[in-house]
């Protein structure tokens, strides 16, 4: 008996530093925040597809929310301006969102700016709840932010 207790003692002390340096979900960040976390970038048919992991955090769904987004190339120059609509995105939920743009190399992407909110439309959702509490993230290497 006393050698599995020590067994677990042992395993626990592993997994500890671990789990404490594991990343923290997105639902799980402070405060009430719509989340847009630009996690990849993808060559795909004649264009490069954008995927985005989206939380709403706030405390209403999201009927629907667009935003304009600016994609500059290496040089730092305005190649694009593009509309994407995330579509509905309900209180507490966590969803991926896949966007195709024709033309355009992954590779001369080299930052994507959020201009505005075009659309943040719900039942006790203000107007610009969707860009007022707009946070930002990238796991995609690709500088992204408002």
């Amino acid at each position: 008996m006393m050698r599995g207790a020590a067994r677990l003692l042992a395993l626990t002390s592993l997994a500890l530093p671990l789990l404490a340096s594991a990343p923290v979900a997105y639902s799980q960040e402070p405060g009430p925040h719509l989340l847009l976390d630009l996690n990849a970038l993808q060559a795909s048919n004649g264009g490069c597809r954008l995927t985005f992991v989206v939380a709403n955090n706030l405390s209403t769904p999201i009927d629907r929310a667009a935003f304009e987004m600016a994609l500059f190339n290496k040089a730092g120059v305005v190649d694009r301006l593009t509309v994407l609509d995330f579509k509905g995105l309900p209180s507490g939920k966590t969803k991926v969102s896949r966007f195709d743009l024709s033309g355009i190399d992954c590779g001369d992407i080299g930052r994507v700016l959020i201009n505005d909110a075009t659309q943040c439309v719900g039942a006790g959702t203000a107007a610009d709840a969707c860009i007022a509490n707009l946070r930002t993230e990238s796991t995609s290497g690709i500088q992204f932010g408002r």
